[in-house]
């Protein structure tokens, strides 16, 4: 695909509206939508977060949060799934120029030149860590499940971590996991309300060895270590772009449905409820994007972006909710989209900080207690 002049932003808008003719059917037949990744792929957005003196297209963290909103207005699956390599780029990006950070150098040239897909696996290896270290000669045996990793079948490298056993306290090792290795299978787990076309599988690790200078960092286990503070305030911005999208796509499939019919005094107010809802999800994400724009990840910088990250959450879902009602019956059915984005967007709720979780992190920051057991 010929990218010419176009910017990431133009280009994301246009894919969007390539992406939504087959999101419906993605999602009615839970189909990872790998004619978008290799579209992305074309378009050179795989590389987008990437300096540009490694290859990449230099964007800062405002323009990859467009990037993933925007491909969100046509199909939220593409753009939540390709959030989480948008990340696992832009963290070593950030690293690169701002701690100088010469070790990530060859994983974005990779990731410029030959366009590879970085994985996450999300939750599941949250500050506890997941999954099972052995120490054997010159390096670790790895068995693990890696549940929620979405794009695993586009993946190339699962960025991931284990806990190896017999360390007191408990130590997690940070690796990358090859993912044409003969030990990794992606296992056909996700069926699920919604964002169903983000194929975000199980990845099954049984037994792979991970040599010693495979291993990035070592960490104890169950607190917060300066590198979580780091993924922390880049990540959440760029994964909760994906359900600002939802919203403000459910919003215009619901004013112009609305529009088909003359206003009444009750469509006019859950309209007026609806872009408030939305406007509140807006300035909470530009309070997110703003938090990383300060470019010094601390606990306190994961308080405002998990605050954003809880005010994003809340305020999309409650727009969706009253698109919905706004649309009338005309809504609920599945070819008008909205019951679609109504339910992708509850994904929003899942992903760390939950809301327990981060209200006890805030409250703790609060009153000047530690957070770094909280998670």
């Amino acid at each position: 695909m010929e990218t010419g002049s176009e910017t990431i932003a133009q280009l994301a808008a246009r894919l969007g509206r390539e992406f939504a003719a087959g999101a419906q059917q993605a999602d009615e037949t839970d189909s990872f939508v790998a004619a978008n990744y290799a579209a992305l792929k074309d378009a050179g957005l795989v590389e987008a977060a990437v300096p540009a003196e490694l290859g990449g297209r230099g964007a800062e963290i405002g323009e990859l949060c467009d990037m993933i909103r925007l491909i969100a207005h046509g199909c939220s699956s593409t753009a939540l799934a390709f959030s989480m390599h948008t990340h696992q780029v832009a963290i070593p990006a950030w690293r690169w120029r701002h701690q100088k950070l010469a070790v990530v150098e060859p994983l974005l040239r990779r990731v410029a030149t030959e366009r590879i897909v970085l994985l996450s696996s999300g939750g599941s290896d949250w500050i506890g860590g997941s999954g099972k270290a052995e120490k054997v000669e010159g390096g670790y045996r790895i068995t693990a499940r890696k549940v929620f990793t979405s794009g695993a079948a586009a993946g190339d490298i699962l960025m991931t971590g284990a806990v190896l056993e017999g360390e007191t306290p408990p130590k997690v090792l940070h690796f990358g996991v090859p993912m044409k290795a003969p030990e990794v299978s992606v296992a056909d787990t996700w069926r699920t309300l919604g964002m169903r076309g983000t194929g975000s599988n199980d990845v099954v690790v049984d037994g792979l060895f991970i040599p010693d200078a495979g291993v990035a960092l070592a960490r104890n286990a169950g607190e917060w270590h300066p590198l979580f503070q780091i993924i922390a305030t880049i990540a959440f911005p760029l994964i909760y772009a994906a359900y600002l999208g939802v919203a403000e796509s459910a919003r215009d499939i619901a004013v112009e449905m609305a529009g088909r019919k003359p206003a009444n005094p009750h469509a006019i107010s859950l309209a007026g409820r609806m872009d408030t809802s939305l406007r509140a999800a807006q300035l909470a994400h530009r309070h997110m994007i703003a938090t990383v724009e300060e470019n010094a990840p601390s606990a306190e910088t994961v308080n405002e972006t998990m605050i954003g990250r809880a005010l994003v959450a809340e305020h999309a879902i409650k727009a969706v909710e009253l698109a919905l009602e706004l649309a009338g019956g005309a809504g609920f059915y599945r070819a008008a989209g909205l019951e679609r984005r109504f339910r992708d967007v509850q994904g929003a709720r899942f992903h760390p900080l939950q809301q327990g979780p981060q209200a006890a992190y805030a409250g703790s920051m609060a009153l000047g207690l530690p957070v770094d057991k909280v998670f």
